[in-house]
């Protein structure tokens, strides 16, 4: 799958399928900021406290109690917004990824994290609504463009 056509149906699925979620409504978008992380210099390190809060995001791999391989990620950004310190957020990311036996500093040792960085663009629907504008008339087609179809 090619980025364009991979954004747009995470895009979709995100914002209508999403289970932790209410779908989007039409009426919504006005108030939208839409943001795409483009994450690089993934590094697979030996301890599970070797990445830095703020900067480094983070995948876990673990197996889980019944023995199932799980994987979970976050967005560098996210241990900092919650105020989380290393220990909260790999116990997080284990909830996050399923696991529900009790978490202990054994446990942790054994699990296998990649850091990485990220760089975040965000847009929001009326600036996403004048790029979309200058475009279109920078093709020379030179009308306005129809109300957008979110479902499109």
């Amino acid at each position: 799958m090619n980025l364009h056509s991979g954004l747009r149906e995470y895009t979709l699925t995100s914002a209508l399928k999403d289970s932790r979620f209410p779908p989007m409504t039409r009426d919504e978008l006005p108030r939208l900021f839409c943001s795409v992380s483009l994450l690089t210099n993934f590094e697979d390190v030996c301890d599970y406290l070797d990445w830095e809060v703020g900067v480094h995001g983070i995948r876990i791999e673990f197996i889980n109690e019944k023995g199932s391989k799980r994987t979970a990620t976050y967005l560098p950004e996210v241990a900092k917004e919650q105020g989380w310190d290393h220990i909260q957020t790999i116990d997080s990311l284990l909830r996050k990824g399923g696991y529900k036996a009790s978490i202990t500093n054994d446990f942790r040792k054994t699990i296998k994290l990649t850091r990485y960085r990220s760089e975040k663009m965000t847009v929001s629907y009326t600036e996403y609504l004048a790029h979309r504008q200058h475009h279109h008339f920078q093709n020379g087609i030179g009308h306005t463009l129809p109300p957008y179809n979110h479902y499109s």
